[in-house]
């Protein structure tokens, strides 16, 4: 049974274990974060500190929003779009990892403590009863302060996460 995680779209690309699970897994991404791949991409501003891992990183960047816009990918992505809180049919990216893409609405119901994609990430979490996965430990840290009633794991702990049953 394939383990569920909520994730920002450019995790993926920065992140390179969260494509090689020991188990499979489904990621629902937030469309929002898809949006924001682009921003990214095409940003002089760099995303990591070392040059060299910033190309990798824009790279992956890219390959991912190629993905994305395969048409028939395109076409799974957008029925999801037509109805608030629809969920894509399943994007398989390799044998243990499958894309959902979720059209998530920010309904600000946690807007002065999060950020929009931030609170879509809480928001599906919540709806969808699966751990949201960050490399943002300030973020898991508000999430903590403010009792937000989601299981957040660093991406640092993603293996556990994976082999642990601890679905919300």
């Amino acid at each position: 049974m394939s383990k569920t995680f909520i994730i920002e779209a450019v995790m993926l690309a920065v992140h390179g274990q969260l494509m090689l699970p020991s188990k499979p897994v489904t990621y629902l991404i937030p469309y929002t974060t898809i949006q924001e791949l682009y921003e990214l991409h095409s940003s002089p501003e760099p995303i990591m500190l070392e040059q060299e891992d910033d190309g990798f990183v824009k790279q992956m960047i890219g390959e991912l929003i190629a993905f994305f816009e395969e048409s028939f990918n395109k076409k799974k992505i957008e029925k999801a779009l037509s109805i608030p809180w629809g969920k894509s049919p399943p994007l398989p990216i390799n044998e243990h990892v499958t894309l959902k893409i979720v059209y998530a609405i920010d309904n600000e119901a946690y807007g002065d403590q999060f950020d929009p994609i931030e609170t879509e990430l809480i928001l599906t979490s919540i709806k969808e009863q699966a751990v949201l996965l960050t490399d943002q430990f300030d973020f898991i840290e508000r999430l903590v302060e403010f009792a937000i009633p989601v299981e957040a794991f660093d991406v640092e702990d993603f293996e556990f996460a994976v082999e642990g049953d601890n679905q919300v």
